[in-house]
């Protein structure tokens, strides 16, 4: 028998969204590259998450069906009350754009290719922020291959189908605290980033109530911190409490990105910062929009090279 074949069914919860809710397309922002240990998508197109809630482990399985214009989700573990009761909000339910004007063409045109886009929200700040933290100042590539690497080291097997699915937990702040610094750069996680990340595990409880409060203190809050600077609290507030005026500024894409789209020529992030300045507050649906609908630039040209060295600088994005 395989491991895991002998569990039996979870919580369940079905849920019809006001509006056609693309659930995978909204999901998919919790994802850390199609490796992430700690998200899968099977064969039927169901969406697999382990997830550390405040009330314990929780596997989350969440299932679109469109036909039935419901969502399907099942969950087991100590957690699983809490991400069943989260659904809604993970999937956008609350997320307000009746204040949003599009005004220009483009968005127009992404709205009309996304009309029923929305911000979901975890609730989570460290499910957001490890990960935010290792993907500072790196590429993709690094910074998904670090997180995996910790995950598999460090975490646990997400309950109930976790092991036969081989769905991961991330590390919990405990065992954050614990980690060597010669176990960090064997992931390729250099001093800055790993004492930023042991340093976030020390207040992780302080940290999770962040998500009860409005962006601009949160925000704040966040980067009182050394490590955390304007980029990794952005990353944080749009997925843990779906901050629709968040902007990654200082991010390697969304300046260029939205600049191209909008206006045919790359944007530095004054430059992005200053054309964003009508939509507050929010400004963040902008980045997202131009994202959903494809519309950043051609990427043939220069990237940003994988590093041969691991600086030890503090930096704070």
């Amino acid at each position: 028998m395989s491991a895991g074949s002998d569990v039996g069914p979870g919580r369940t919860r079905v849920w019809r969204p006001a509006w056609p809710c693309p659930a995978g397309a909204i999901l998919a922002q919790h994802r850390r590259g199609d490796a992430d240990p700690t998200y899968l998508i099977d064969e039927q197109g169901r969406h697999w998450r382990g997830i550390r809630t405040p009330q314990g482990p929780a596997t989350l399985v969440v299932q679109p069906r469109p036909r039935d214009a419901e969502i399907r989700s099942e969950a087991w573990g100590p957690g699983a009350e809490w991400v069943l009761d989260s659904v809604p909000d993970l999937l956008g339910a609350n997320d307000d754009w009746s204040g949003f004007e599009p005004r220009h063409p483009v968005l127009v045109e992404a709205m009309r290719r996304n009309p029923h886009a929305r911000l979901g929200r975890t609730g989570l700040v460290m499910e957001s922020l490890v990960p935010a933290i290792i993907e500072q100042k790196v590429t993709g590539q690094e910074a998904f291959a670090g997180f995996r690497m910790l995950v598999h080291r460090f975490g646990e097997r997400a309950p109930g189908p976790g092991v036969e699915r081989k769905l991961w937990l991330q590390p919990a702040p405990e065992r954050l605290r614990t980690i060597a610094s010669w176990e960090w750069l064997r992931m390729h996680i250099d001093a800055a980033r790993s004492r930023t990340i042991v340093t976030v595990a020390r207040v992780a409880e302080s940290l999770e109530r962040t998500a009860t409060l409005a962006p601009d203190e949160a925000d704040r809050r966040l980067r009182t911190l050394p490590g955390i600077g304007a980029w990794t609290s952005a990353e944080v507030r749009q997925r843990a409490l779906g901050d629709p005026d968040s902007v990654s500024f200082g991010d390697y894409h969304v300046a260029k990105d939205v600049g191209w789209a909008l206006t045919g020529t790359q944007f530095d992030d004054a430059q992005l910062e200053a054309f964003l300045e009508p939509w507050r507050p929010q400004r963040g649906r902008v980045p997202a929009l131009v994202a959903a609908a494809g519309f950043g630039r051609p990427r043939h040209g220069p990237r940003m090279a994988p590093r041969t060295h691991l600086p030890a600088r503090v930096t704070r994005r």
